[in-house]
Protein backbone atom coordinates (compact mmCIF):
# COMPACT_ATOMS: atom_id res chain seq x y z
CA UNK A 1 0.00 0.00 0.00
CA UNK A 2 1.07 3.52 -1.03
CA UNK A 3 1.67 5.62 2.05
CA UNK A 4 -0.80 8.40 -0.07
CA UNK A 5 -3.41 5.59 0.10
CA UNK A 6 -4.04 5.77 3.85
CA UNK A 7 -5.57 8.89 3.64
CA UNK A 8 -8.30 7.62 1.60
CA UNK A 9 -8.94 4.83 4.11
CA UNK A 10 -9.40 6.63 6.55
CA UNK A 11 -12.46 9.09 5.82
CA UNK A 12 -14.31 10.35 8.95
CA UNK A 13 -16.93 8.04 8.80
CA UNK A 14 -14.47 5.22 8.93
CA UNK A 15 -12.41 6.53 11.72
CA UNK A 16 -16.14 7.23 13.31
CA UNK A 17 -16.59 3.80 13.35
CA UNK A 18 -13.29 2.86 14.99
CA UNK A 19 -13.72 5.67 17.33
CA UNK A 20 -17.60 6.91 18.46
CA UNK A 21 -18.60 9.83 19.10
CA UNK A 22 -19.82 8.82 22.10
CA UNK A 23 -16.63 7.31 23.66
CA UNK A 24 -15.89 10.87 25.05
CA UNK A 25 -19.22 10.78 27.35
CA UNK A 26 -18.43 7.13 28.45
CA UNK A 27 -15.13 8.03 29.43
CA UNK A 28 -16.21 10.82 31.31
CA UNK A 29 -19.30 9.48 32.94
CA UNK A 30 -16.68 6.52 34.08
CA UNK A 31 -14.15 9.40 35.13
CA UNK A 32 -16.53 11.75 37.23
CA UNK A 33 -19.96 10.01 37.29
CA UNK A 34 -20.98 12.62 34.52
CA UNK A 35 -20.33 12.87 31.89
CA UNK A 36 -21.25 16.64 31.74
CA UNK A 37 -18.32 17.57 33.39
CA UNK A 38 -16.06 16.21 30.70
CA UNK A 39 -14.19 19.74 29.30
CA UNK A 40 -13.42 17.97 25.91
CA UNK A 41 -15.05 15.85 23.10
CA UNK A 42 -12.45 13.07 21.54
CA UNK A 43 -12.00 12.55 18.05
CA UNK A 44 -9.82 10.10 15.97
CA UNK A 45 -8.04 11.56 12.95
CA UNK A 46 -5.47 10.39 10.64
CA UNK A 47 -2.09 12.36 10.42
CA UNK A 48 0.36 10.96 8.10
CA UNK A 49 2.35 7.83 6.79
CA UNK A 50 5.60 6.45 6.39
CA UNK A 51 7.32 3.20 5.49
CA UNK A 52 7.23 2.27 8.63
CA UNK A 53 4.80 4.83 10.69
CA UNK A 54 1.27 5.84 10.69
CA UNK A 55 0.56 8.46 12.67
CA UNK A 56 -3.25 8.74 14.34
CA UNK A 57 -4.27 11.71 16.32
CA UNK A 58 -6.39 12.12 19.35
CA UNK A 59 -8.02 15.65 18.96
CA UNK A 60 -9.30 17.23 21.96
CA UNK A 61 -12.05 19.48 21.22
CA UNK A 62 -13.01 22.30 23.79
CA UNK A 63 -16.50 21.71 25.16
CA UNK A 64 -18.88 24.91 25.12
CA UNK A 65 -18.70 26.59 28.77
CA UNK A 66 -15.78 24.71 29.68
CA UNK A 67 -11.71 25.37 29.30
CA UNK A 68 -9.68 22.97 27.92
CA UNK A 69 -6.64 23.99 29.47
CA UNK A 70 -2.26 22.81 29.13
CA UNK A 71 -2.25 21.39 32.39
CA UNK A 72 -5.64 19.13 31.77
CA UNK A 73 -4.71 17.59 29.09
CA UNK A 74 -0.57 16.85 29.73
CA UNK A 75 -1.07 13.84 31.54
CA UNK A 76 -3.58 12.08 29.27
CA UNK A 77 -1.14 10.23 27.10
CA UNK A 78 -0.51 7.44 30.25
CA UNK A 79 -4.03 7.51 30.94
CA UNK A 80 -5.40 7.42 27.79
CA UNK A 81 -2.82 4.27 26.77
CA UNK A 82 -4.28 2.54 29.33
CA UNK A 83 -7.94 3.55 29.82
CA UNK A 84 -10.45 0.85 28.86
CA UNK A 85 -13.19 3.09 27.54
CA UNK A 86 -10.41 5.00 25.74
CA UNK A 87 -9.20 1.31 24.22
CA UNK A 88 -6.36 1.96 22.34
CA UNK A 89 -5.33 -1.35 21.69
CA UNK A 90 -8.99 -2.17 20.42
CA UNK A 91 -8.41 0.73 17.97
CA UNK A 92 -5.25 -0.11 16.56
CA UNK A 93 -6.81 -3.89 16.07
CA UNK A 94 -9.33 -1.89 13.75
CA UNK A 95 -7.23 -0.54 12.09
CA UNK A 96 -4.84 -3.66 11.64
CA UNK A 97 -8.04 -6.07 10.48
CA UNK A 98 -8.87 -2.22 8.02
CA UNK A 99 -5.95 -2.37 6.13
CA UNK A 100 -6.11 -6.12 5.24
CA UNK A 101 -2.86 -8.13 4.66
CA UNK A 102 -0.80 -5.68 3.03
CA UNK A 103 -0.30 -3.88 6.44
CA UNK A 104 0.38 -5.19 9.83
CA UNK A 105 0.09 -2.78 12.89
CA UNK A 106 3.31 -3.78 15.54
CA UNK A 107 3.49 -1.70 18.48
CA UNK A 108 2.09 1.89 18.99
CA UNK A 109 2.84 4.38 21.72
CA UNK A 110 1.41 7.80 22.52
CA UNK A 111 3.12 10.99 21.67
CA UNK A 112 3.08 14.24 23.82
CA UNK A 113 -0.29 16.75 24.22
CA UNK A 114 0.46 19.14 21.46
CA UNK A 115 -1.76 22.33 21.74
CA UNK A 116 -2.98 23.33 18.18
CA UNK A 117 -4.96 26.18 19.09
CA UNK A 118 -6.60 27.11 22.15
CA UNK A 119 -9.71 24.89 21.93
CA UNK A 120 -7.99 21.90 20.46
CA UNK A 121 -5.04 19.76 21.48
CA UNK A 122 -3.99 16.56 19.54
CA UNK A 123 -2.00 13.54 20.84
CA UNK A 124 -0.03 11.67 18.21
CA UNK A 125 -0.69 8.13 18.50
CA UNK A 126 2.03 6.38 16.54
CA UNK A 127 2.03 2.97 14.87
CA UNK A 128 4.64 0.78 13.76
CA UNK A 129 3.82 -0.64 11.05
CA UNK A 130 5.54 -3.36 8.44
CA UNK A 131 3.85 -3.06 4.04
CA UNK A 132 4.18 -6.50 2.71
Amino acid sequence: MQTESFAKVFSRETLTAIFPQDRSNEFFDALFGDASEGAYDIELAYGSASNNKLVMELHLHERPGHCLACNLTQGLPQVFSRHPIINLNGVVEKIDELLGDTVNCKDWKLGYTEQRSKSTHVIPLTINIEIA
